[in-house]
């Protein structure tokens, strides 16, 4: 996990990162997180880089959490699934397949 302090100093959020870190990764425990500072709208963005197609699938694992930890603790925090750079080569590579070949 990479974090910056400047983003975490709350102990409110710290838990909450930590909350939602445990959510994703009971379910994906090779899920790498990276926690930075979101701009639009302000607050804490925690990406989870993890090696599935769908990141919908990591999605329904916290999404209910985090509206709660948004609304009922008032905490902005904003989670994103990722693919893996492996998962996102690939990926493209089907697609570019997909295009090329002829009807």
């Amino acid at each position: 996990m990479t974090t910056s302090d400047e983003f975490v100093d709350d102990p409110a959020m710290l838990a909450a990162i930590v909350e939602l870190q445990h959510l994703i990764l009971a379910r994906f425990p090779e899920t790498e997180f990276t926690i930075g500072e979101a701009s639009d709208p302000e607050g804490v963005l925690m990406r989870a880089i993890v090696d599935v197609d769908d990141p919908d699938e990591v999605t329904s694992v916290f999404i209910d959490r985090m509206v709660d930890i948004q609304v009922d603790d008032q905490l902005p925090i904003y989670v994103v699934p990722l693919r893996t750079a492996r998962r996102e080569a690939a990926l493209r590579e089907r697609q570019a397949g997909a295009r090329i070949r002829p009807a």
